[in-house]
C-alpha cells in the first residue's frame, strides 16, 4: 500500500519524508498555482527531496489528446522513470492515454467520480486511477463505495490498474478506502499526520517519561544513566 502527499509545499514535503514512510508526492493545478513559483523549478525541488526512487504525479493542462500527448513527453523527459503524468478522464483524456501507454509513459488517470470511469482508463493503459472520494460525498454520492466498486472491476477483469484514492477530508474516509482494497492514498499533510496522532498516546507517553523520571531523574535517558 502506498502512502503520497498531496502537496506541493516544499516545507511541508521536506518535513513529512523526513518522519513518515512517504511514498512519493501528487499534485495537480491548483496545488502547484497556490505555490506560485516556476512550475519545473517547484517539481525539480519536489524530486531532489524525494529522491529519485519515489513517486512524482503531475498534471497536463491542454484538453486536446495531442497536446496532452506532447505535454506528457515533455515531462516524463524532464523527470525521469518515476513521473506519473495525469491525464483528466475526459474524452481526449482517453485518446491521450491510448497513445501515452502505448509510447511506455506512466500516467494517472485523474478527476476520476464512477467506476466506469475508472474502467475505461484502465482498458487504455493507465497505471493508477485517483477518485475523488470527498468529492463524491459532497454530491450526495458514496466516495468510498465507488472506490470499492472500482477495486472490484479491476479485479474480476484483471487489469493491472491500482487504485490511488484521492480527495479526503477526514481520515476516516482514508480508513475506509484502505479497507475497500484502495492500493494507495494521497492526502494533504495534516491528514497525513492525523494517520498518527492520538491524544491517548500523547498521554501515554507523558506519563511513561514521568514515571521514569521521578526514580532516575530529569533529563536522565536508557543511554546515559
Amino acid at each position: 500500500m502506498l502512502i503520497l502527499l498531496d502537496t506541493a509545499n516544499l516545507e511541508e514535503i521536506k518535513r513529512l519524508n523526513d518522519l513518515y514512510p512517504i511514498d512519493g508526492v501528487t499534485t495537480n493545478p491548483s496545488i502547484i498555482a497556490k505555490e506560485d513559483k516556476d512550475f519545473l523549478e517547484l517539481l525539480t525541488e519536489i524530486k531532489n527531496i524525494i529522491g529519485q526512487d519515489k513517486m512524482l504525479h503531475a498534471q497536463v493542462l491542454s484538453t486536446g489528446a495531442e497536446e496532452m500527448v506532447e505535454e506528457a513527453e515533455f515531462l516524463a523527459e524532464k523527470f525521469g522513470e518515476n513521473l506519473y503524468v495525469k491525464v483528466p478522464v475526459i474524452f481526449e483524456g482517453i485518446k491521450a492515454i491510448k497513445i501515452l501507454s502505448k509510447k511506455g509513459i506512466k500516467i494517472t488517470a485523474t478527476a476520476v467520480f464512477t467506476p466506469q470511469q475508472a474502467f475505461m482508463a484502465a482498458k487504455a493503459g493507465v497505471n493508477f486511477v485517483a477518485p475523488y472520494v470527498n468529492r463524491l460525498d459532497n454530491i450526495s454520492a458514496d466516495g468510498i463505495n465507488v472506490v470499492s466498486e472500482i477495486v472490484k472491476l479491476f479485479k474480476v477483469h484483471q487489469l493491472d490498474t491500482k487504485v490511488i484514492a484521492a480527495s479526503f477530508k477526514n481520515v476516516n474516509q482514508i480508513h475506509q478506502c484502505l479497507l475497500q482494497g484502495s492500493q494507495a492514498i494521497t492526502a494533504n499533510p495534516e491528514l497525513i499526520e492525523k494517520l498518527v496522532y492520538h491524544p491517548m498516546t500523547e498521554l501515554g507517553v507523558e506519563g511513561f517519561i514521568s514515571d521514569w523520571e521521578k526514580v532516575y531523574g530529569q533529563g536522565k535517558k536508557v543511554n546515559n544513566l
